[in-house]
């Protein structure tokens, strides 16, 4: 008689610890929206010199994230997850006292390898936790997983939402170094919880043999490269890198355009540009309810990044009213709240038994776009304005549409589920 598959009883502080773990890291990234003016003149420069701070952590994690990700499958992800917030809160104290903006780059550098070592282990945590792998599709255990994952997702969510919210209004109230005094505590505070966490995930009982097997066996396939010569992941994997990252870095600047349209304060712009976490959060929730439809993922996937580049191109190009903006943005989070996860399972879905190593670049091409654009777009802003900032921004988008347009025409029923 078959054995049956039963859920492992772990700590109901797990994922909440786990969620607050990549709130801190969205926190820490997304937080500087409103801060590139005060940052500036606290460093003796100017906004668009001042985004290398967001650009040096996005090429930190972008470089690290593979090599960290590969890493944490062969040592402890318990001891990765708890050096990595000990690094984040090392790093958040450190940067107050950076004595110029090359210091400050250099630390933040040094919080994107930590960021690259902490997400991609929590999630590996939370498949370890709940196999879904390793039973039927239609098994209870599964649809656990999923929900999961969307609660250490929501946390993300949280923090791309409050971060420039609590980051501006401190900032303005006392000054820039409070946030991330803040974000340091916090991360420090997790690394103690972490330390209690980790026994109880040491307690879980081991796989099976065979499963334990199959998961070697599936680990040592993903480190070849044959799906480089697979059209069907590199269309989908490009694609998100370059609409990804150019949804991003746009919204890194939305405080500074929000700031010129309207001539806002520091901490005006933070809960102004919160509009963009609220529809983010509300893009994540809206992924069960339209992937009802009978639409192919692809299919709705190419919808949402062209309301995605709509939304972008009337938030920058129309300043009509601060309300008029302030829809747009959150129309703008909205889509990209629902394409991310939409996206990250089409290439899941493609990428076999290379799941892992596939959807680590995915996270670092993302980067390298925010890396190489965000300097750009930033320069042009400050010297020459919206309009041709736009055409920059536009450019990365429609790129990104091009692609997805192409990986649809080589695959069958590009509109309908079957």
């Amino acid at each position: 008689m078959p054995s049956r598959v039963t859920s492992p009883v772990i700590s109901p502080m797990i994922l909440p610890v786990f969620s607050l773990a990549v709130f801190f890291t969205g926190a820490t990234e997304f937080m500087l929206s409103p801060m590139l003016q005060p940052l500036a003149t606290a460093f003796k420069t100017t906004p668009d010199k001042a985004a290398w701070l967001v650009s040096g952590y996005a090429l930190a994690y972008a470089l690290a994230a593979p090599v960290l990700g590969w890493l944490s499958d062969r040592v402890s992800r318990h001891n990765v997850l708890v050096a990595s917030l000990l690094f984040l809160a090392f790093d958040g104290v450190a940067l107050t006292f950076a004595p110029n903006l090359e210091t400050a780059i250099g630390l933040r550098i040094f919080g994107g390898i930590a960021s690259a070592a902490l997400v991609p282990t929590i999630f590996a945590l939370v498949a370890e936790i709940l196999p879904s792998s390793d039973l039927p599709s239609n098994d209870r255990l599964s649809n656990k997983q999923a929900s999961a994952m969307g609660v250490v997702m929501l946390g993300m969510t949280a923090g791309i939402a409050t971060g420039p919210v609590f980051a501006g209004i401190l900032t303005e109230v006392f000054n820039w170094r409070i946030p991330f005094l803040l974000n340091a505590a916090g991360c420090l505070l997790l690394c103690f919880l972490s330390r209690k966490l980790i026994l109880t995930l040491k307690n879980i009982p081991p796989r099976s043999p065979k499963t334990r097997f199959h998961a070697e066996k599936t680990k040592s396939r993903a480190l070849t490269f044959h799906w480089l010569y697979r059209e069907k992941v590199i269309l989908p994997l490009i694609a998100k890198g370059f609409w990804n990252g150019t949804a991003v870095s746009a919204f890194i600047l939305a405080g500074e355009v929000l700031r010129q349209h309207y001539d806002l304060a520091t901490g005006a712009v933070g809960v102004s540009v919160s509009a963009f976490g609220i529809g983010l959060g509300l893009g994540n929730l809206s992924v069960t309810v339209v992937k009802r439809l009978p639409v192919r993922d692809e299919s709705l996937l190419l919808s949402a990044v062209i309301v995605l580049l709509v939304a972008c191109s009337a938030f920058m190009l129309l300043p009509l009213s601060i309300a008029f903006s302030l829809c747009c943005l959150m129309l703008w989070g909205c889509t990209l709240g629902f394409a991310a996860p939409v996206s990250t399972s089409i290439l899941a879905n493609r990428a076999r038994q290379n799941k892992g190593q596939i959807l680590a670049i995915s996270e670092s091409l993302n980067n390298l776009v925010i890396l190489v654009l965000l300097p750009i777009a930033t320069m042009q802003l400050v010297r020459h304005g919206v309009i041709i900032t736009m055409v920059i921004l536009g450019s990365g988008l429609m790129t990104g549409i091009v692609l997805m347009m192409k990986d649809i025409s080589v695959t069958p029923s590009p509109f309908w589920k079957k």
